[in-house]
Formats: C-alpha cells, sequence, structure tokens
C-alpha cells in the first residue's frame, strides 16, 4: 500500500479548497433548480443585486443578465409576499421569434432584458440591439429600433467576434 507524503497530502489539499471556492464563486451566476420556498432576500444574496426590477401585474420581476458577453439573461418573478414563483433564462430562439415589428422597445425590454450591445444607424435612424445567446452556431439575435422607438426589423447575424481573418494584412 503507498504511503502519501505530507507535501502530496498538502496538494491534495489545496486542490480540494481551490475546487470548492471556485464553485461557490459560480454558484450565484443562476438561480437553483426548483426556487419553490426561496425569498426574493435569499435570492439576491445567492446571485447579488439585479440589473433591473420592474413591476408587473403578478408581483416583481428581476432580472440578471450573466454571462461572458451576456449570454444567459434570467427573469425571476416574486410573488407579493416576496416569494419566488419562477425563473426563466429568456435569451432563446423561441422568445426571440415573438418579437416582431411593430412592436415597442420597452415590450422588447419586457420579452428579453438588455441588449449585450447596441449599435447606432448612420443618419440617426435609429439603433440596433444585439442580444447573444448559446447556441450552436456563431449568430445572435438582433433588433433594428426606429428613432420612435418601434422594431423596424428582426434577424440573426454573426457577431464581430465570429468573423473569420482571412490572412490578408491591411496596414
Amino acid at each position: 500500500m503507498k504511503k502519501w507524503s505530507q507535501i502530496t497530502l498538502m496538494r491534495l489539499s489545496t486542490l480540494s479548497l481551490m475546487g470548492l471556492s471556485f464553485l461557490s464563486a459560480c454558484s450565484g451566476y443562476a438561480p437553483p433548480a426548483n426556487v419553490n420556498g426561496l425569498t426574493q432576500a435569499q435570492l439576491v444574496a445567492q446571485m447579488g443585486p439585479p440589473d433591473t426590477v420592474r413591476q408587473t401585474t403578478s408581483g416583481t420581476r428581476l432580472e440578471f443578465p450573466r454571462g461572458p458577453m451576456g449570454h444567459h439573461t434570467w427573469f425571476v418573478d416574486v410573488a407579493p409576499d416576496g416569494k419566488v414563483v419562477q425563473a426563466e433564462q429568456v435569451l432563446t430562439e423561441l422568445n426571440f421569434n415573438q418579437i416582431t415589428p411593430g412592436m415597442r422597445q420597452d415590450e422588447v425590454r419586457q420579452r428579453l432584458g438588455r441588449p449585450s450591445e447596441t449599435q447606432g444607424l448612420g443618419r440617426a435612424r435609429g439603433m440596433v440591439w444585439n442580444y447573444r445567446y448559446e447556441n450552436h452556431f456563431c449568430q445572435w439575435f438582433q433588433v433594428e429600433m426606429s428613432q420612435e422607438q418601434l422594431v423596424r426589423s428582426t434577424g440573426y447575424g454573426e457577431p464581430p467576434e465570429c468573423q473569420k481573418n482571412d490572412g490578408i494584412f491591411i496596414p
């Protein structure tokens, strides 16, 4: 039987502690799988303060944009008694496909949260809102907003980090 050295035990202990601290650092990324019985205060203690708080007809909605470059946004609904009712990751193609021309800017925010990135259109014609999300392709969802803050068009595009460098050097 192999005898463990003091140095080996110290290394294992250090790795174990590093793993535990890593796990605890990641625990606030998303709400727990089962939010039943959780209070708003407990959720905020775990996830940190929400980016946006909205009043809804059935209580309060907390918005938590997450991930590198904003690939996830969690909406957490809280009843008037302070109990969490549900949590949903809203950056999905199903939700994107419900955004249609003519919708108001605030309706888009209520369905998708804040965009990952925005770009102004030339001649002050409006803005493009970009939503990064988890998918099998290198794409994001884009919403073109008019100056009147209405959706003009939507579609899927390629974010800048996905554009290929063809090897041509231009000084």
